[in-house]
């Protein structure tokens, strides 16, 4: 039985090694802003700067407060109010970017950016000083303020659009729409040789149009190769004349690329699948111009409450 204990104890000082080890190795491939040493004492240290002296105590104009080592969204200047105990406080963080953790006395709970692991201050309940009874004490020094007309530009520069083509557009859109990191989608036409095409004249084939979908989406929240996968995972890239029950040239598999670099990330998955086995269809050609479909086509299955016949989602890469 001594035996059998001592191996329990040793297997989890092993995986619990391995555990941390992983937790470390992933904290050193981040990139991390460079740290005064004033700042490295707080946010990897865990100390607390002097109350009343910190950069933003009483800074109250609009914006962002992100992580000061990794540039991490963490708290809206619409939450931070004035609890006059010397550290800026907020009332709620913005989802899924704060982590409490207790500290080791079990006393109080520490806060630090879910994103780094870097430390930004205390959480307190139960202080009635707003209707949320949260204040989360943040040391100024954690901090990088980022003004409203800042950070929307910030935001403008980050919105892409991409385009593809997997078949009837219904399907092609249901899973884009979804998808993380997509701000909103829209059905249209591309690659043909007539201007503002019809669903009627798209539909006889002559017009060389294939039915299309335009994916706007957040470059920070999601990448180009995430989209390219999902394109590749809701549709049969290995068909030649059309999508399912859709037979037609309107209908064909291609990935309509932005740049240089968009197509060289297309060619990598299709290089990919090719490795994997798989006879790709897949046409690759330059974005033409984006021809909007008629309203009535406009997220038909959210509008319909149905779900695509000729798309499904099945995982590959």
């Amino acid at each position: 039985m001594r035996i059998v204990f001592l191996y329990i104890v040793m297997f989890s000082s092993i995986f619990g090694a391995c555990g941390q080890n992983n937790k470390e190795k992933d904290n050193k491939m981040m990139k991390f802003n460079k740290l005064t040493q004033a700042e490295e004492n707080v946010i990897e240290h865990k100390a607390t700067e002097h109350p009343f002296t910190g950069e933003y105590l009483n800074n109250e104009k609009e914006g962002t407060y992100v992580c000061k080592r990794c540039d991490a969204p963490l708290y809206n200047s619409s939450d931070k109010f004035d609890a006059k105990c010397g550290w800026p406080s907020f009332d709620d963080e913005i989802k899924g970017s704060v982590k409490r953790v207790v500290d080791a006395d079990g006393r109080r709970t520490e806060i630090i950016c879910n994103n780094c692991g870097g430390h930004l201050g205390h959480v307190f309940l139960g202080e009635q000083f707003t209707d949320k009874n949260t204040r989360h004490c943040v040391n100024s020094i954690s901090l990088k303020f980022i003004p409203k007309d800042d950070m929307d530009e910030k935001k403008e520069e980050s919105i892409e659009k991409a385009y593809f083509a997997s078949g009837c557009f219904w399907g092609t859109e249901y899973f884009f729409m979804k998808a993380p990191g997509v701000i909103e989608t829209a059905v249209g036409y591309m690659g043909g040789q007539k201007d503002n095409p019809t669903y009627k004249e798209v539909s006889t084939g002559t017009t060389g149009h294939l039915e299309t979908t335009e994916v706007v989406y957040d470059s920070s929240k999601t990448t180009y190769g995430d989209l390219v996968r999902l394109f590749f995972e809701t549709h049969d890239f290995t068909q030649t004349n059309g999508q399912g029950p859709d037979i037609g040239s309107q209908y064909l598999s291609c990935i309509f690329y932005n740049d240089s670099e968009e197509k060289s990330i297309a060619e990598k998955y299709m290089n990919l699948l090719v490795d994997k086995g798989y006879r790709v269809a897949t046409m690759l050609r330059p974005a033409p111009k984006f021809w909007k479909a008629e309203n009535y086509h406009q997220q038909y299955y959210e509008g319909n409450g149905s779900t695509p016949y000729c798309h499904a989602y099945k995982k590959i890469f």
